[in-house]
């Protein structure tokens, strides 16, 4: 997207945003399905707004960079955010790079793991992720070897947990420093418990009218703080045994030099196999490294090479197109 395109989009949301509608239509990401698009309502998320800017001490003045597409929830919120609280917004178009043309770092960034990872590669951008003074990331996992390159920064560095439904996240983990922690803990305002089936289920009136029951595989603290295992529907249940395709992946993440998904297939005898998706490499190489460090039952019975591995616009696995490619 050109970078006039995107201030037209932020046009466009602006005026639905003054509108006299208390209602804004927001799109789901499609991770793991058709995206959809919901009605929410203004009030909420304002409210939402609130909550990010108060935990993390935002003042009027200060600078947020918009980076995200504003057809989701994660980019409305951003602007949102200034809004409510009088922050100075930076409006870059969606990218890879989002830093490169910035001469001083916003005060206020939320980013996903792809941009973060790619503006430590380039010292200038690097530099300038390093004096961001409230960083958070979403829209996807962040993996051990990014976790390692945050630790040591000097301001602070946030893993969001939420939804379209929440309005944005609800609860939020610091990546760095020595509060470094791999529990999410909830807003005030937000109680959360496990379902029977160990799925989170959140109460967070503020942003969410109904309790909301996720598809997402939890365990929770004494403290009630809580880290995510994986999707309820993401699960491969091959020959019996139920394979946790987010649990399959982190166990491989620091082994494979590609860029990689795992999904599944039917099959005849077991139900489901494992398949893993990559971009580049040998198979016997990826199988070699499969066989070594995974659990017997979990390793992919099929390796296909990819040109490049399905992500949805917010750089989340796309799941559904993921399993409709094999």
């Amino acid at each position: 997207m050109t970078q006039q395109g995107f201030l037209q989009d932020l046009e466009a949301f602006l005026e639905e945003w003054h509108n006299d509608s208390p209602m804004l239509e927001v799109h789901t990401s499609g991770s793991t399905g058709t995206p959809k698009a919901l009605q929410v309502e203004k009030e909420r998320m304002k409210a939402s707004a609130r909550l990010t800017c108060s935990f993390l001490g935002l003042q009027e003045g200060d600078t947020a960079l918009l980076c995200m597409p504003l057809q989701y929830i994660a980019g409305k919120m951003v602007v949102v955010r200034s809004l409510v609280a009088s922050l100075k917004l930076i409006p870059i178009a969606p990218c890879g790079h989002p830093l490169a043309g910035l001469k001083e770092a916003p005060t206020f960034a939320a980013m996903i793991p792809m941009q973060v990872y790619n503006s430590l590669q380039v010292p200038e951008e690097k530099a300038l992720l390093k004096e961001i003074k409230q960083l958070i990331i979403g829209g996807g996992a962040i993996d051990e070897q990014l976790g390692k390159e945050l630790k040591d920064f000097p301001n602070a560095i946030w893993s969001t947990y939420g939804m379209t439904e929440t309005l944005s996240h609800i609860a939020l983990r610091r990546l760095n420093g020595e509060n470094a922690s791999e529990w999410y803990t909830p807003f005030d305002t937000v109680n959360i418990r496990l379902s029977h089936e160990g799925t989170l289920i959140i109460q967070a009136p503020q942003v969410c009218e109904s309790e909301l029951t996720t598809n997402d595989i939890a365990e929770m603290n004494p403290i009630g703080q809580f880290r995510i295992l994986g999707r309820k529907d993401n699960i491969i249940n091959s020959g019996g045994v139920k394979i946790q395709i987010e649990q399959v992946e982190a166990l491989l993440r620091p082994h494979l030099n590609t860029p990689f998904q795992i999904t599944s297939a039917p099959h005849t005898k077991f139900g489901e196999e494992v398949v893993l998706l990559y971009e580049k490499g040998e198979t016997e190489g990826i199988r070699t490294v499969c066989e070594r460090i995974l659990p017997t039952y979990w390793i992919p019975k099929r390796y296909i090479h990819v040109s490049s591995v399905p992500l949805t616009e917010t750089g989340k696995p796309d799941r559904a197109t993921a399993r409709r490619m094999v």
